[in-house]
């Protein structure tokens, strides 16, 4: 059975994990700038899986994957990675890294339904249905209403950005299968890893002929190397991690993270200012996360029922 509830390193995980995704639309939009999406993509997955290849070995640790775990990663490989990244990378050549990253914080809401359909532990309750809405309005309430007014300036690509956010949440209710097979998130990583770049590799070949393309600028590198090794090798490891404590609903919370984060790290690291929408919008999310999390909320009602 999985927490419904999340401890405090389950807290530390989600924050790591929005700390570590929030850049990641802004590097994408860096990539895919100068590499096609289909190139980008195919890049990002082999150097991940290459790292975590590197990892087991200085590990000595074999891959672990049983015979019957390799179809379940197939799908995972392209539900959480192919999929989406693909997506979410042309879908950026068409509109703002802000509007997508709005998008994407639609996955909890997707994954509460998936997760309600498809688990026995993971049903919707109205506490947990009210807070996921509340942390969606958050997030609309931080960027605010000039970047939701383009809503419908490309809505193929708004569309694609959807379908993304559901490949994500189907994503996280299918990885709870692997820690009842006893596969460890290293493992579940390395695999999906591998097979999602080797999924990639014709659809790169016949989509973008990259061999026909100039060589990319040293920061196209820069950003694909480092949402490689940080935002996708070791992101997943952490998030497969967290289906495993926390199970899939608690886990695809951290798309309502990812927008407030890149606001903030853009106030830490590039002098950006806060304004009061993005305080109103941070206290939507924190109160939403409460919600779902429900122990603040239990706290309150004891005092009331003595």
């Amino acid at each position: 059975m999985i927490r419904s509830m999340m401890n405090g390193r389950d807290w530390a995980i989600l924050g790591a994990l929005a700390l570590i995704w929030g850049g990641a639309f802004f590097l994408i939009g860096v990539a895919v700038r100068d590499v096609p999406p289909f190139t980008y993509v195919l890049l990002r997955l082999t150097i991940a899986a290459a790292a975590m290849w590197a990892l087991l070995a200085w590990r000595r640790q074999p891959l672990g994957l049983p015979r019957e775990a390799w179809g379940a990663i197939v799908l995972l490989a392209l539900l959480n990675n192919a999929l989406p990244f693909t997506l979410f990378g042309w879908a950026q050549t068409h509109i703002a890294s802000g509007l997508a990253s709005i998008l994407n914080a639609t996955t909890p809401i997707w994954g509460v339904i998936v997760a309600h359909l498809f688990t026995a532990d993971e049903k919707i309750t109205p506490r947990k249905l009210a807070g996921v809405v509340v942390g969606f309005a958050g997030v609309a309430v931080m960027i605010g209403p000039d970047l939701l007014a383009s809503l419908g300036g490309g809505v193929v690509a708004e569309l694609a950005c959807v379908v993304a956010a559901l490949a994500y949440a189907l994503a996280g209710v299918w990885a709870r299968r692997f820690k009842a097979m006893g596969v460890s998130p290293i493992s579940v990583t390395t695999g999906q890893l591998t097979i999602g770049a080797l999924m990639m590799l014709p659809v790169a070949q016949i989509g973008d002929r990259p061999w026909t393309m100039a060589m990319p600028p040293l920061e196209a590198w820069a950003a694909i190397a480092t949402l490689a090794v940080v935002c996708t090798a070791f992101g997943y490891v952490l998030y497969f991690r967290l289906i495993d404590r926390a199970g899939a609903t608690n886990a695809l919370l951290v798309t309502l993270l990812v927008p407030p984060t890149a606001i903030l790290l853009g106030v830490l690291f590039l002098g950006e200012v806060i304004a009061p929408n993005d305080f109103a919008g941070l206290a939507l999310i924190a109160l939403g996360l409460a919600a779902i999390d429900g122990r603040l909320f239990g706290r309150l009602r004891r005092p009331a029922l003595a």
